[in-house]
């Protein structure tokens, strides 16, 4: 063998194993280039469903929001027009008190209280309606004047119980029973 041959030789088998580092490296940069791809379709992906996610979720929050507000704002319609009702109840026992039945209401408010309280109670109320009270109660009527709607305050002569008649406690004391009826 001579030196020319054996330097092709070696050349060729040189050339061969760069050839197969070659290929090697070329198959190594596809597989990696490949994975990248993979890992960024991945990523893209992950991404996107989080932004989903979280568009979702502000989404949700935001209905939720609003519809808080809505039953907020019902709400406070409806109490508007609730205690626009318990005034507009207010103005007619007002007009009620100056009515001609008012004096009957008036004995009978006289007559639960001295059933309750016995016969010897002082009575209070308003000071436009003092002459009532006095042809109600007689002596038992107090000219103390009381700043409420209508109807009567007695208690007893010792001030030890009270019974309190009057429109305003009565419209407080039901006024659950009020809102009731008015929703």
């Amino acid at each position: 063998m001579s030196l020319e041959s054996l330097v092709a030789e070696i050349r060729a088998r040189g050339e061969a194993e760069l050839a197969g580092i070659e290929t090697a490296r070329a198959a190594e940069a596809v597989k990696i280039a490949a994975e990248r791809d993979a890992a960024i379709a991945a990523l893209r992906a992950e991404s996107v469903r989080l932004g989903e996610a979280e568009a979702a979720r502000e989404r949700a929050q935001r209905i939720a929001a609003a519809k808080l507000k809505a039953r907020k704002l019902l709400y406070e319609a409806r109490e508007a027009r609730l205690e626009q009702s318990i005034e507009e109840t207010r103005a007619l026992l007002r007009t009620y008190a100056d009515s001609d039945e008012y004096p009957a209401t008036l004995r009978r408010m006289f007559d639960l209280a001295t059933d309750r309280l016995g016969k010897q109670v002082r009575v209070m109320g308003r000071t436009v309606d003092a002459s009532k009270l006095s042809k109600v109660a007689g002596k038992s009527a107090d000219a103390t004047p009381l700043p409420i709607l209508g109807g009567l305050v007695a208690e007893t002569p010792d001030g030890s119980r009270r019974l309190n008649l009057s429109f305003d406690e009565l419209l407080r004391l039901h006024e659950d029973r009020v809102r009731e009826l008015l929703s």
